[in-house]
């Protein structure tokens, strides 16, 4: 804190302090330790460590092969590569591969991979040219392609190993208010604490004029109105503030906004109509006016082809990998409990009705047993949602079947549905007859791509999905699509799989 005479205080954490503004203004704020210092030392650290270990390879394996033609050869090789490494790190940084975890929450290692991927692949490359040209180097082709194919896996990897490492690291919380405690307002914070892996630390709301409705968000609480939030941000120590649509006027929000640069905080702001604004959106200007082009919702047949190709080509591979996997769990079905290995669904695919398989992980009778079962629906209750039918623990399924579903084994099949046509791996949910109906009007469009085995619904938090915020997920995904975000969607998929993280929401027939 400042003392009466100006000068500066630590926090009682030790991690944060407030400077004097340099033109009189307000005092900045501080903080010694947050998630960039973190994240980017934690991924330069990665970089080396992936680079060093595939230059090493590269060298046992040119060894083996006996290219290397002998410890000269080996000295002029290390000697390039340590030169070359600081490059390797400022051409990271030069490509936005460090700061990108303290501004967006959801940054993971599949949103770097396509960068990382060209940078390596470029530097591997013009590195391999310029020591060819300039005979500084004996080592061949096949030594400079195998230190490539390595450096991505690695890297990427020791990328993703950092960032699981940072979000166990009290650095990369950020105390976190939202302006606005209005629908808005309330929706971002439900989002917050349904995802603790934004590192987001929620501390409240600051509005004139909270709706009513903010009482549901407790313990949350209204800290103040949004004139006190200046004096907020060094007494809670608070790094991200994002403004939600508050009651106040455009002009006291652009002053508040601006008066936040004084503080060192990242400011998120919920654009008008955010609901169709996707990733993909162009900003451009009109003399310095910034307008966003959204793209055309047309799915051309090129893209539809791709993503056709793309889905059996994975699909095929899948199937013959885990051939073993699949018969194992089939034998484990038909021992555990009487009745059929695999469930058959008819579900609305994205111009005819399809059936679905999954491996059987209810008891034979599962279906007739549900009209007895209504009143277990988590939804039937406190106003919930009667298009839905969830039952926490349900009582249909079996024991082997608890398992299977922990890890969406009872999934696989459907990778011959992808084969057969009715399904992609990633896409919209699909949906049974009965939850189809409720949908209508602009979400019809969530069906202009093929339902998929796993998609955005899959990987957005550990609780069940809303209904509505399905339906808009599915929406935002289809009309937003590209080749690489279904390739960051698998790559969040992957994780969920190997932790299970299924298991924590209810079961759904």
């Amino acid at each position: 804190m400042i003392t009466d005479k100006g000068t500066t205080t630590s926090d009682p954490t030790g991690r944060a302090e407030l400077r004097p503004s340099r033109n009189g203004g307000p005092p900045r704020w501080r903080k010694s330790e947050n998630r960039g210092w973190l994240v980017r030392r934690a991924l330069l650290a990665a970089d080396v460590l992936g680079l060093a270990t595939a230059f090493v390879l590269s060298q046992v394996f040119a060894n083996s092969v006996g290219e290397v033609q002998g410890t000269r050869d080996l000295f002029v090789d290390t000697t390039i590569f340590l030169v070359a490494l600081p490059i390797w790190v400022v051409a990271a940084k030069l490509a936005g591969l460090y700061a990108q975890d303290e501004q967006r929450a959801n940054h993971s290692t599949a949103d770097d991979f396509i960068r990382v991927l060209n940078l390596l692949t470029l530097g591997t490359w013009l590195l391999y040219a310029a020591a060819s040209a300039a005979h500084l180097t004996g080592a061949q082709l096949s030594e400079f392609f195998f230190f490539w194919a390595l450096s991505i896996a690695l890297v990427t990897s020791f990328r993703a190993l950092a960032r699981s490492i940072c979000r166990r690291h009290p650095a990369f919380l950020q105390n976190t208010v939202i302006v606005g405690a209005g629908q808005v307002g309330l929706m971002v914070a439900d989002k917050i604490l349904k995802h603790p892996e934004y590192g987001m630390n929620l501390i409240g709301f600051v509005d004139s004029l909270p709706r009513a409705e903010v009482e549901n968000m407790k313990p949350l609480p209204v800290l103040g109105q949004v004139e006190s939030l200046s004096e907020l941000i060094p007494k809670l120590n608070i790094e991200r503030v994002i403004v939600a649509f508050s009651t106040e006027s455009h002009r006291q929000t652009l002053k508040l906004i601006r008066a936040l640069r004084d503080f060192h905080v990242h400011v998120d702001i919920v654009p008008r109509l955010f609901e169709l604004i996707p990733p993909t959106a162009d900003i451009h200007t009109l003399e310095g006016m910034a307008l966003i082009g959204l793209p055309s919702l047309r799915l051309s047949r090129s893209s539809l082809l791709l993503k056709r190709v793309i889905d059996l080509s994975l699909a095929i591979l899948g199937l013959l990998v885990i051939a073993p996997l699949l018969a194992v769990i089939a034998v484990l079905i038909k021992l555990d409990t009487p009745g059929p290995v695999l469930f058959r669904q008819i579900r609305i695919g994205r111009d005819k009705e399809f059936v679905m398989l999954k491996f059987r992980s209810m008891c034979e009778d599962a279906d007739l047993q549900k009209d007895l079962l209504v009143s277990m629906n988590k939804h039937a209750h406190n106003g919930g949602d009667p298009r839905m039918f969830k039952i926490p623990g349900d009582p249909r399924i079996t024991r082997l079947g608890g398992f299977l579903r922990k890890y969406s084994l009872d999934e696989l099949p459907q990778l011959w549905n992808v084969v057969k046509g009715d399904m992609s791996l990633v896409g919209p949910r699909p949906l049974i007859p009965e939850e189809h109906r409720h949908v209508d009007g602009w979400a019809r469009r969530r069906l202009d791509l093929k339902p998929g085995v796993t998609g955005l619904w899959q990987v957005s938090g550990r609780e069940a999905v809303p209904f509505g915020e399905m339906v808009r997920l599915d929406y935002f995904y289809v009309t937003t699509w590209s080749p690489w975000h279904d390739i960051r969607i698998l790559f969040r998929t992957l994780p969920i799989l190997v932790k299970g993280e299924r298991a924590r929401r209810p079961a759904r027939t």
